[in-house]
């Protein structure tokens, strides 16, 4: 792919357009690109995570192995171009919360968590978007939270007499 056809993959996936295009240069310049064949696994649940990756062709299944990790044993996702995989990892130290396995030949673009940080670093004002960003995200889960919360009260709440 060309240089302006990761720009652009790039800038259709909601965390990473925050960047702003030079930005998205960098990261598309030095991003590797990794196909996939049918199959073949992209990172397992556990794995030291150092990257994100963005889906660019194809399709993959993302899924908890271990079914005490996941709320939903069993569950899956599959996902297509322009999905962000492992995004955390491009912030913090963390592990792989689940398997990537391409469901038809894939690629996608890898973004090292170096590459990204350097990136904000070069571009101040993208920190300051990606930070609200992400602030708000954790508003919404502890509302969310908050909220499962007071479903588990209400439940575990004496039934008025019966």
């Amino acid at each position: 792919m060309a240089i302006e056809d990761d720009i652009a993959l790039l800038e259709g996936v909601p965390l990473l357009q925050l960047l702003g295009r030079e930005g998205l240069r960098v990261i598309a310049i030095s991003a590797d690109t990794r196909r996939l064949n049918e199959g073949e696994v992209l990172f397992r649940e556990g794995q030291f995570a150092d990257a994100a990756y963005v889906v660019v062709t194809g399709r993959l299944r993302v899924c908890h192995e271990n079914p005490a990790r996941s709320a939903k044993p069993g569950h899956s996702e599959d996902v297509g171009p322009g999905t962000l995989l492992g995004e955390i990892a491009l912030i913090t130290d963390t592990k792989r919360p689940a398997t990537a396995t391409a469901l038809a030949p894939s690629a996608v673009l890898r973004i090292p968590r170096v590459i990204f940080m350097r990136t904000v670093e070069s571009y101040p004002e993208s920190a300051v978007r990606i930070a609200e960003a992400l602030s708000e995200r954790v508003s919404v889960t502890l509302g969310q939270l908050e909220s499962v919360r007071r479903r588990l009260d209400e439940i575990g709440a004496p039934s008025g007499g019966r």
